[in-house]
Parts: structure tokens; C-alpha cells; sequence
């Protein structure tokens, strides 16, 4: 039995090139980056309402709610909605006709959605930090607020996070590729992801029922089923490490190997799931 070729990563890189400039032109892209760049300026507005902690902690879980919750829409749909695009107006056929594989089509789609997941990383993440570096500069001139004046932000720490965060979004991403390499619809695609999300978020504690259960089976096979989504929660640090606390580098080194890997995992079952598929 022969091993499969190699793909051929110039022809990855074209159809990676070809997604990101597809995807740039859709409205939904734009939408979701005028709603997110909108949502963190509510933050400043939201600020002047007193919840308890200092105002550059709530500046970093509101934007990094902002920076996650649009990211995942982002990387479920983008990745859907560029599948099934090709495949309902036929010119994936057109690209196999000429010399490109599947699995090159499919790496490249997952590639260009990748990229397009950085971008939108980057941008956002980065008007978090400078909003964060304005507040935080404007507070320690602030001598009549005597709290706000330890209130320093870690730059390196956030960094950290925004990476973890785009992580995360990858593996969203290849659960998304995986699920519509066997699905029928886009819909369908969107929702499973969905489901996926939020079992994700939800693991580590559906594991430990689990493992709570007096049923030896359910001890046994529950977890094993639960382990098989992604552990969505492992990428949520918090933000203590940004503001003022000691940043958990340990846990982040682990979380950002977690999700490489099981994204690499994902992709290699996409691309057998697509190799097999009836188009």
C-alpha cells in the first residue's frame, strides 16, 4: 500500500491566497469587524458605571469577550460559508479538473481562513492594547484616583492571550473544515460547530460528572466521549496576568501546544473524511 503524496504547498498557498481575497470582499467580514470595533468602543462608555473592580480590568474582560465571541463567529462561518461556496456553484469541480488535489484544496481553504482569523486577531487585539496603554497612562496621571495608580498592564502577558485567542479560533476552524468535509449543508455545518463550541467551554466540567457518576460504564466511556471535543476552557487564562498579576506562562505554553495539536489531529481527519467524499 503506498503512503499518500505529499501536497504540494505552492498550489496550497494559491488556493490560501485566493480564500483570504474571497472572504476580505464579503460583507460578513466587514460587518463582524465594524460590530467588534463597536463593541469595544462601548467599552469606553460602559466604564463610567462602577462594577466593583478597576476600570483597566473591565476594559480587558470586556474587550477580550468582544475579541472571542467575534472571533468564533468569524472562524465557524468564514469557514462554512468558503466551503460550501465552491461546492454549490460547482467550480470546486473546475479546480479538480486541473492539477489540485482535495486535500490541497482543502488545506488551502483552511489556510486562507486562518490568515483571514490572524488579521482580525491582530487588528482587533491591537485596538484593545492601545486602548488599554491610553487608560492605563491616562489613570497614572490620575493622582485623585490613588487606586488606579498600581494598576499597570503587562503587555507581554497580553500578547500571550490575544495568540491563545487566535489558537483557539484555528481550532474552531478545523472542527468547522472536519464537520463540513462529510456535511451536506452550510446550516448544518454552523450548527454542529455550535454544538461543539459550547460542549467545549462546558468539558472540563461535564468530566467531572462524569467521573462522579456510580455508573462504571458512564465513568468509563463518558469521559473518553466528552474528551473527544475540544477543551475549549483551557484558552481562557483570564486576565489577572494583564493587570497586575503574576501571568501563568506555564499554562499558556500548554494551552497553545493543546490547541496546535489537536488542530493538526482535526485537519488530518478532515482531509480523510474529504479524500472519500461523493462531490
Amino acid at each position: 500500500m503506498s503512503l499518500p503524496a505529499m501536497p504540494n504547498w505552492g498550489r496550497v498557498r494559491i488556493v490560501a491566497g485566493a480564500t483570504v481575497r474571497e472572504l476580505v470582499r464579503q460583507r460578513f467580514v466587514g460587518g463582524v469587524l465594524l460590530v467588534a470595533f463597536g463593541m469595544l468602543a462601548s467599552a469606553l462608555f460602559f466604564r463610567q458605571f462602577d462594577f466593583g473592580g478597576s476600570e483597566l480590568k473591565f476594559l480587558a474582560d470586556f474587550g477580550f469577550g468582544v475579541l472571542g465571541l467575534f472571533g468564533v463567529i468569524l472562524a465557524v462561518v468564514a469557514m462554512a460559508q468558503t466551503f460550501f461556496a465552491e461546492l454549490e456553484t460547482r467550480t470546486l469541480h473546475t479546480s479538480l479538473a486541473k492539477p489540485l488535489r482535495r486535500g490541497e484544496w482543502l488545506l488551502g481553504k483552511f489556510a486562507g481562513v486562518t490568515v483571514l482569523l490572524g488579521l482580525y486577531t491582530v487588528v482587533v487585539g491591537g485596538m484593545l492594547g492601545l486602548v488599554l496603554a491610553w487608560r492605563g497612562e491616562v489613570l497614572r496621571e490620575a493622582t485623585s484616583i490613588p487606586e488606579s495608580l498600581s494598576a499597570e498592564v503587562s503587555f507581554g502577558a497580553f500578547a500571550a492571550l490575544v495568540l491563545l485567542q487566535g489558537i483557539k479560533f484555528a481550532v474552531l476552524a478545523s472542527v468547522a473544515a472536519f464537520i463540513a468535509s462529510y456535511a451536506r449543508s452550510n446550516l448544518f455545518t454552523i450548527l454542529v460547530a455550535g454544538v461543539v463550541f459550547v460542549v467545549g467551554h462546558l468539558q472540563p466540567v461535564a468530566v467531572e460528572a462524569w467521573m462522579r457518576s456510580e455508573a462504571g460504564i458512564a465513568r468509563i466511556v463518558g469521559p473518553l466521549v466528552l474528551r473527544a471535543f475540544p477543551n475549549l476552557q483551557i484558552f481562557n487564562l483570564g486576565d489577572a496576568g494583564v493587570i497586575g498579576e503574576a501571568f501563568q506562562w506555564a499554562d499558556a505554553l500548554w494551552a497553545a501546544g493543546y490547541g496546535v495539536m489537536y488542530a493538526a489531529g482535526v485537519l488530518t481527519l478532515a482531509l480523510f473524511s474529504f479524500s472519500r467524499r461523493e462531490l
